[in-house]
């Protein structure tokens, strides 16, 4: 099946915000934009009462106002299909939907109350994140409104570690630059994953031989004519040393999901949840294990 994005839109800036993310990756990886709205499930069944029959079909004549909306900031070139989906909550809707049309990301907003720029999880967030077989791509508040948001993927950051699913974060990042030309600048953490109780001498060999191993990974998978980059992230924690990162207009971050994830699932682990408070650009979160039968996180297309 045809490589796809999952846009979660809502009526609201937070809808807004991920459409606008989902617009940009997909222009930027060539892949078909599904904008879906879930609608929740009443229970009813199909012999419904004439007033929840009405109610019924007032909610989908209101979700097909918003998608037609939504539809209008969707720019020429972008494939798309809008879809109004019933279900228990939108996160199930979401995911279930990125399965049947075999998406490569499912992208939602950040939750109401979040300051302008950066992310705030709300429920189906937190719950994607928890549970999706599927890569997911979180927009910072007011995304829709920056003057970068229709701008091509600059830059892929990869946050590397040394935990189980580097590699997998790795190789996500690898196949996103290659997709987009983007350059590569691979962020190292080591520093914060290597067992208490190390001195700073050591903890700076691991961190310097890990980088360097990476690096060069990434180098000899990247087609010709991609730039790649390290920088070791400085700082005493996770916030600190992300929060002096510097970024670039268009760019991205990926991170993976924790250890304690279950096989082919997402779970936000700690560093990732830091991170969040910090970064002003969009956030990738990829699963920590492969499986052939789901899609990596945006494979060169």
């Amino acid at each position: 099946m045809t490589s796809a994005i999952v846009v979660g839109y809502t009526a609201t800036d937070a809808g807004a915000d991920a459409l606008a993310l989902g617009v940009r990756l997909a222009r930027s990886t060539h892949r078909h934009l599904h904008v879906l709205v879930v609608l929740p499930d009443d229970g009813s069944g199909s012999a419904t009462a004439p007033t929840e029959s009405l109610y019924a079909d007032l909610i989908r004549g209101q979700a097909k106002e918003w998608l037609d909306a939504a539809a209008e900031l969707i720019p020429d070139g972008v494939a798309h299909t809008a879809h109004a989906r019933i279900a228990d909550s939108f996160a199930e809707g979401l995911v279930h939907a990125g399965e049947e049309l075999g998406a490569d990301l499912i992208v939602v907003g950040a939750a109401n109350g979040a300051t302008i720029g950066l992310h705030r999880m709300g429920s189906v967030a937190r719950a994607l994140l928890h549970s999706s077989p599927i890569p997911v791509a979180l927009a910072p508040a007011g995304f829709a409104h920056r003057e970068d948001a229709d701008a091509p993927i600059s830059r892929v950051t990869a946050a590397i570690g040394s935990r189980p699913g580097a590699d997998v974060l790795l190789d996500a990042a690898v196949a996103l630059s290659a997709s987009t030309g983007a350059t590569l600048r691979l962020v190292s953490l080591v520093a914060f994953d290597v067992p208490r109780g190390l001195d700073v001498q050591t903890i700076r060999l691991v961190s310097a031989a890990h980088g360097d191993d990476v690096l060069a990974r990434a180098e000899v998978e990247l087609p010709p004519g991609i730039p790649v980059e390290l920088e070791r992230a400085p700082g005493d924690t996770v916030e600190e040393a992300v929060a002096q990162l510097g970024w670039l207009p268009g760019e991205l971050i990926l991170v993976g999901s924790s250890r304690l994830a279950q096989p082919r699932r997402l779970f936000l682990g700690s560093t990732a949840a830091k991170m969040l408070d910090v970064i002003p650009v969009p956030m990738i979160v990829v699963p920590r294990t492969r499986a052939t039968d789901a899609p990596d996180a945006l494979p060169d297309a």
